[in-house]
């Protein structure tokens, strides 16, 4: 593999570890490379995301590499979340808000383990939009953040408060936590179809 080929896949491994980034090891292993070919593409790749035209640079923190925006352009991040939001939602983000607003407190660990897949761009996208925040840390191994639902939620939902939900049947103890995930996903249509008129 040429150069210019290990840099687009290292830039395409970055995009896609999202939030959680990839260690240096990763790459090596992933891309089949020695740690200084990798290091060689790593510092290559950097050098073209200084220039001026690009929007992105890579982050190291603690051996694990980040693709993230540029500091200096955050203002115009600021103006996107203030632009209002006209497009629909998309399924796993309306799923991830409909677990957060019936399981609230939560973390993304527990999101996954009841959808069944990775959740970082749904809970990115819903903190984006507004309509969930960080509201503590788990007082468990790591203190990972914990989400929940604000007052942009019920306002988007015109709800005055999380009693308003649409309640829950019963279910027993072995039904399928995903058929859960299911309902909750259809009732969290229906309310966005109606709040969109």
């Amino acid at each position: 593999m040429e150069i210019d080929e290990i840099k687009g896949v290292l830039e395409g491994l970055l995009f896609a570890s999202g939030d959680e980034g990839i260690s240096f090891k990763q790459v090596c292993a992933i891309i089949e490379i020695s740690e200084e070919t990798a290091k060689h593409v790593l510092e290559e790749l950097k050098f073209d995301y200084e220039r001026r035209d690009r929007g992105m640079m890579i982050m190291e923190s603690h051996d694990i590499l980040h693709l993230t925006t540029k500091p200096e352009h955050s203002s115009f991040y600021k103006r996107l979340l203030e632009v209002p939001q006209t497009t629909r939602m998309s399924q796993a983000a309306l799923e991830t808000l409909a677990i957060i607003a019936y399981r609230q407190p939560i973390t993304k660990t527990e999101i996954e383990e009841i959808r069944g897949v990775k959740s970082d761009r749904p809970v990115q996208t819903l903190l984006a939009r507004l309509l969930i925040e960080e509201v503590g840390r788990k007082d468990s191994v790591g203190r990972p953040i914990l989400y929940g639902t604000n007052k942009d939620f019920l306002t988007y939902f015109g709800l005055t408060s999380l009693d308003e939900l649409p309640p829950l049947p019963e279910s027993d103890d072995t039904e399928d936590i995903n058929q859960e995930a299911d309902l909750f996903f259809n009732r969290f249509t229906d309310e966005m179809n109606n709040s969109e008129g």
